[in-house]
Order: C-alpha cells, then structure tokens, then sequence
C-alpha cells in the first residue's frame, strides 16, 4: 500500500475549481516534488493532504497510524512576543530538552534552542520549522515551498539537508517548489500540476514534457537541462554534499 494515495480529488472555492480530479500517490522512501504555476492549486492540495481542507468529490487514504509532519511556507510570529526556541518546539506538546536538542543538531542548529525564534534568519526559521515537524517522528514529510527567501546556495544546502533527513528516517517528503533546477535534481518523481496533474515521472521525463515546458515558458534547451548535468556524476561519499552549489 503506498503511503498516501489521493483519488480524483476535487477542490472548489465559490464556486470555481482550484484542484479538479487530482490522482496520485506517494510510496515509502520517496522525494516527490510538487510543481505548478502560481494559483495552480500546490498549497491547497497540500492543505487536503494533511486534513486542513475537505475535498468535494475524491477521497485521500494514508496506511493506517501515518504521522505527518509539515513544514509550512512561512510563519508569521509577532516579533514583539517573546518566544524562544525551545519554547516553539515544545508547542503545542511538551518535547525532551534532549530530543530538542538533538534534532536542532540534525538540522544543523545546535545552540540555537535559547534564541528567540523571531532573532533568526530565514534560513535559520526554515531550518526550525524543519525540526519541529521531524520531532513528530513522521513517515510522511510535507514541505510547501520552504526555500522561498532562500539565497541559491542556501537553496542547495537545505535540499542536501532533505536528502539525508531521507536516508535517516526512510520517510516520504513530498515538497512544493518553485525552485525547479534544484528540487528537480533532488527528486525521485515530479508532479506538474496546474489544477489537475498536467505530467508526472522522473525529473528526466517530465522536464522534456510539453505540458512542463509549455507552462513554464522554457524553450527546447532550459535551464534545468544546464543544472542536471552537474549533479549526473558521482562524487564519493564524504564530499557529496561539500559544495552542491559550486561548479
């Protein structure tokens, strides 16, 4: 059984169809990256996934006891409230000190628990928001657009960091993106989605799909096919992450 399958859902706001028979599904072990145009309906299928949105027509069904942890596209704290990070992660349910701590650390943070939450860069929020979802344990990672305000090679670390939470925790990530070059090199499958799936399979195949290329704007020769190609090699293990942005 995969573990979340989404059958021709349908999603309508007064009236007008944001998401209009949507199928798909995500297996164990997988990065799957959602991909669309502005107002292609992305964060609202993302919203149905976690439960935060009632499909009209379709039914989402996960394998049974499926945590999902989700790290949201921003988060608007009032920076006059003070709220520190161990704080944070400890809401809405109280966490160990040492469990912050150590997934502070797998997201490459540690020492940041006694900041105040609204002291830190984006990158830095980005990386907190991760954490808090990871301490959830979840078999099921959902990521919409979490590199927005990111520099590139900010971009690239946080996508090497989403590929060795993978290797850890064997959990499926699905990710919204606008980052296409990036994520398409990070992802095992892409959905293109622009209220129903347009295209959908390898970065390879779905980069070279009219419907893609026609809705991004991209000639025969996009920058995607200039990006992969850096990433095709193989390095060894202990350096494959050094410089993913420098070539």
């Amino acid at each position: 059984m995969s573990r979340i399958k989404v059958q021709n859902l349908t999603i309508k706001r007064d009236g007008i169809s944001i998401l209009d028979n949507v199928s798909l599904s995500i297996e164990d072990g997988e990065i799957v990256t959602v991909v669309g145009p502005n107002g292609s309906g992305k964060s609202t299928l993302m919203k149905a996934l976690i439960g935060a949105i009632e499909p009209q027509k379709g039914e989402i069904t996960a394998k049974p006891g499926t945590i999902i942890g989700y790290v949201p596209q921003s988060l608007n704290i009032d920076p006059t409230m003070p709220m520190g990070v161990s704080r944070f992660l400890s809401l809405p349910r109280a966490r160990p000190k040492d469990a912050i701590e150590a997934t502070l650390a797998r997201v490459g943070l540690s020492g940041v628990n006694t900041r105040q939450v609204s002291d830190l860069s984006g990158g830095q929020l980005q990386r907190v928001l991760l954490a808090r979802a990871l301490l959830r344990d979840p078999q099921l990672l959902i990521l919409d657009e979490p590199t927005s305000g990111l520099d590139q090679p900010g971009i690239a670390d946080f996508y090497a960091l989403i590929a060795s939470v993978r290797e850890e925790l064997g959990c499926a990530i699905v990710i919204v993106s606008h980052d296409l070059h990036v994520v398409m090199s990070a992802s095992d499958r892409v959905i293109c989605l622009n209220g129903h799936v347009c295209c959908h399979g390898t970065p390879e195949i779905v980069s070279a799909a009219p419907e893609y290329r026609a809705l991004f704007g991209l000639g025969t020769h996009g920058a995607l096919a200039i990006y992969r190609h850096e990433h095709d090699h193989h390095h060894d293990h202990d350096h494959s992450h050094d410089h993913p942005h420098e070539h």
